[in-house]
């Protein structure tokens, strides 16, 4: 039995039973005020011509049309429960032909329901969101996936190549051919390790603990140093006791990431890197600001897709795999934060990165 039948045959059993009530109220009522049997009276001669009965006879005239009303009342009933059950599941005709279309592949369709906002149309909102979020999640992850099998081809293509060379060349020097294959092996291992790491991030597969971000950022400077120092880069760390409850492992890596590209991309020398940590209200936050090259805002608001870099390609130990800020806005959003990108007028970036703080005496920390 389909729905429409259902408040069909609903709606026609309530107007029956509201049609049987009100004769049945009709009744009584005649039953009240109507006497059982009533006396003729001849005016003229003031004589009595007979009794007669009353309710008997209005009996007879009532119960037929009240079955005629209640008839009536079926029939429409039906007729109209069909018709207004089925304007009232035409919404969900075509949430349904819209879910059909979603299962088979087609996540461009919407339902665009007109009409006013009612509970049907906050449904057909509701869902034409969740289609919009998934096609734009399934084209962002067939982008990874082309971008990723193309860098992963790269460093094995390279591989292969000098394998070949090796191969008709025995004269060449094998220190410098194991050099390069180290080299691109390496890389090709950091680029799995980021893309696993990714994934983890993506998934929430982490445990909870308290974290405190300062001690992160301290973590990270130190760490980097010898990179900064290397490129004539300085770093300052200053900041508040930030703390937040999520994975230390994965924002000790956001952290790095964040610093490592403040490095990296930065003026060739005399650069400044500043990561600070701030307390705000029910919030902490991250930042990272660099020296370096004029991004335009366009530029900067696709740093955050994988493989983009600010600048062209480098060819260098710590150029990176394009990964660092595809894997800080993942963990960020795996702690259910918001990452920030702002262009410095005078060049460089600034980072923000601002997470659901918790009070750092229940944290352990103070």
């Amino acid at each position: 039995m389909s729905v429409r039948l259902k408040l069909t045959l609903s709606y026609a059993g309530f107007l029956m039973v509201a049609g049987a009530l009100l004769l049945a109220a009709v009744w009584v009522f005649l039953l009240r005020y109507v006497p059982e049997r009533a006396t003729l009276i001849d005016q003229d001669d003031d004589l009595t011509q007979g009794v007669f009965p009353v309710r008997s006879g209005l009996l007879e005239v009532f119960a037929p049309r009240a079955a005629g009303v209640l008839a009536f009342l079926l029939v429409f009933g039906l007729v109209g429960g069909w018709i207004l059950a089925g304007r009232m599941l035409a919404p969900l005709h075509r949430i349904t032909d819209a879910t059909r279309m979603a299962a088979n592949g087609s996540l461009s369709h919407r339902v665009r329901l007109p009409g006013r906002k009612d509970e049907f149309r906050e449904l057909s909102d509701a869902f034409d969101t969740m289609l919009a979020r998934h096609e734009a999640h399934i084209a962002e992850q067939r982008r990874f996936a082309a971008n990723a099998s193309h860098e992963l081809r790269t460093p094995l293509a390279i591989s292969k190549a000098l394998l070949d060379v090796a191969r008709t060349d025995p004269g060449r020097d094998a220190g410098e051919l194991v050099d390069r294959l180290h080299a691109v092996n390496s890389r090709a291992i950091d680029l799995t390790e980021a893309l696993l790491l990714l994934s983890r991030a993506d998934q929430r597969a982490f445990t909870r603990e308290p974290v405190d971000l300062s001690l992160l950022a301290e973590e990270a400077t130190e760490t980097l140093l010898p990179l900064a120092e290397k490129r004539g880069v300085t770093v300052e760390t200053r900041g508040d006791i930030a703390s937040v409850s999520g994975s230390h492992a994965l924002l000790l890596q956001l952290t790095m990431n964040l610093v490592h590209n403040a490095i990296v991309h930065n003026l060739p020398e005399q650069g400044t890197v500043w990561v600070n940590t701030g307390v705000r209200p029910g919030a902490v936050v991250l930042t990272v600001e660099n020296t370096g090259e004029e991004l335009t805002p366009q530029l900067v608001s696709t740093l955050t897709e994988p493989f983009q870099r600010g600048t062209e390609r480098v060819h260098t130990d710590h150029a990176g795999v394009g990964l660092g800020l595809a894997i800080v806005r993942t963990i960020t959003r795996a702690h259910d934060g918001t990452l920030t990108l702002t262009p410095r007028p005078t060049g460089g970036i600034r980072i923000a990165v601002e997470l659901p703080g918790t009070s750092p005496r229940t944290d352990g920390y103070g």
